[in-house]
């Protein structure tokens, strides 16, 4: 008798366990199948154009977000030669670098360099041991250093 007793003890409790699980999974709902297609959303970022299409949330006083360059279109834009200087040349010929305008080019470097009249992007194609061959609007210009004395 208590070998019967145990038995249906046994088996109320697999019956309760199997119940129990099944009204888990009917009280969750459905399973939500995700496509990839819909977890490829992608943020997109307009710079305004004035303080009536937006503004900066950290420095909402400022303008900066509405200045243009002063140098508009690089491609047509004519720039002046005397405004960018090369300032230093260091290292050994097969990895000299150059300074101009106080930033640092390698040969191969494409920056931008900081002048009076904006910013102006700056192709360092060849440094020697007194000059540097760079382009700037498709056109090259070489730039020699002078110690001064």
């Amino acid at each position: 008798m208590n070998q019967r007793i145990t038995l249906l003890h046994s088996f109320k409790l697999v019956l309760l366990a199997m119940l129990f699980t099944s009204g888990v999974r009917l009280m969750a709902g459905p399973v939500l199948q995700v496509t990839s297609a819909s977890t490829n959303s992608m943020s997109v970022f307009i710079m305004p154009a004035s303080p009536a299409d937006g503004r900066d949330p950290f420095y909402p006083a400022s303008t900066r977000p509405y200045q243009t360059s002063v140098v508009p279109n690089a491609k047509t834009a004519d720039v002046n030669m005397s405004l960018i200087s090369l300032q230093g040349i260091s290292g050994q010929p097969p990895q000299r670098l150059a300074i101009i305008n106080k930033r640092t080019f390698a040969t191969g470097d494409n920056l931008e360099v900081s002048t009076s009249q904006g910013r102006i992007r700056v192709r360092c194609l060849e440094i020697s041991e007194n000059s540097a061959v760079i382009e700037v609007n498709g056109q090259r210009h070489e730039l020699r250093y002078e110690e001064k004395q």
